[in-house]
């Protein structure tokens, strides 16, 4: 009986990441069109496309509206919603992966360590991050070369199975691995990002909890409950994000087409040698108003289901 609770409470997770996976990309959509990766990437393409553009080496003179334009200028609107198709394959398993990971770790390490403890938090959103980039990082380097691809106006644009191709033919199975040192980096935003998160909601759960419950009782939730789980998503997201930004110059640089960067530590010094330490952060202002909501929303909808799934 206990196997049967334990199966379906990982089902209940599976569920509650899938759903908070297609949740932002439809509802933070037009936000995005205004303001404009992966990591988690990180999914909406016109914003992620503009973001992409201004992390490169070719755009380093270029910022924010003026990136927006000229890709308006050249490529056409078509071109903002550039690498959708593995963004449509990649995000639901991505973050399902990563939120079951989460889940089962989290679960496993309370047994061995102080539940619910910041040590918990961190070995488990490091867990997930490893495992989730180790096995969706293919889809979301064919993702950036889509996005890379600059055409002009009215020429037939790359499509992913071509991108697949051209991969293969000129850098092997090996190809597909490109930046995965860089994502490994970043799983210190996630780290960040979830021990925050996790703080800031076990303070609002206390705070709301009457003086004489159990601990292991649980309060009914309300519509107040998820918004501060919003903005505490949104508040650990700003940190992570800020403290880690790096990480996405690097993966970016690598997995261009025809790069001279080779490695992550190569690229982390040769960036602020020849551009400065203020490339390594390029794109960060744009990078946080698209991440922000996307994350706020995933977080609320991911707690949403397992409530509703469990409750």
């Amino acid at each position: 009986m206990r196997l049967c609770s334990a199966d379906r409470q990982h089902q209940d997770f599976w569920i509650a990441a899938t759903a908070s996976a297609r949740r932002p990309s439809g509802d933070v959509r037009p936000f995005h069109l205004l303001a404009s990766s992966e990591d988690y990437a990180d999914e909406t393409p016109p914003a992620n496309l503009w973001w992409r553009r201004n992390s490169t080496e070719a755009q380093r003179r270029t910022r924010g509206l003026t990136s927006l334009r000229l890709i308006l200028e050249k490529e056409g609107p078509r071109s903002l919603f550039r690498g959708l198709g593995p963004t449509l394959v990649g995000v639901a398993p991505s973050r399902a992966i990563y939120f079951a990971a989460y889940s089962t770790a989290k679960e496993k390490l309370n047994g061995v360590l102080e539940p619910d403890s910041t040590q918990v938090h961190m070995v488990s959103a490091g867990m997930a991050g490893f495992t989730a980039i180790t096995a969706t990082n293919p889809i979301w380097l064919i993702k950036t070369r889509l996005q890379l691809d600059a055409r002009n106006r009215g020429e037939q644009q790359m499509s992913a199975f071509e991108c697949v191709r051209r991969v293969y033919r000129s850098e092997g199975l090996r190809g597909f691995y490109r930046g995965m040192s860089a994502s490994y980096a970043g799983i210190s935003e996630t780290v960040i990002h979830f021990v925050i998160y996790e703080n800031i909601k076990r303070r609002l759960l206390e705070a709301k909890a009457p003086p004489n419950m159990d601990e292991e009782e649980e309060t009914s939730k309300n519509a107040s409950d998820f918004v501060g789980m919003m903005l505490a998503a949104a508040t650990s997201k700003t940190c992570a994000t800020t403290i880690a930004y790096p990480h996405e110059v690097i993966r970016t640089r690598l997995r261009e087409v025809g790069t001279k960067y080779n490695s992550f530590f190569q690229t982390l010094t040769t960036v602020p040698r020849e551009e400065g330490y203020r490339a390594l952060y390029r794109g960060l202002t744009t990078h946080l108003v698209r991440q922000i909501p996307n994350t706020a929303i995933m977080m609320c909808t991911y707690e949403l289901v397992v409530y509703l799934l469990t409750g």
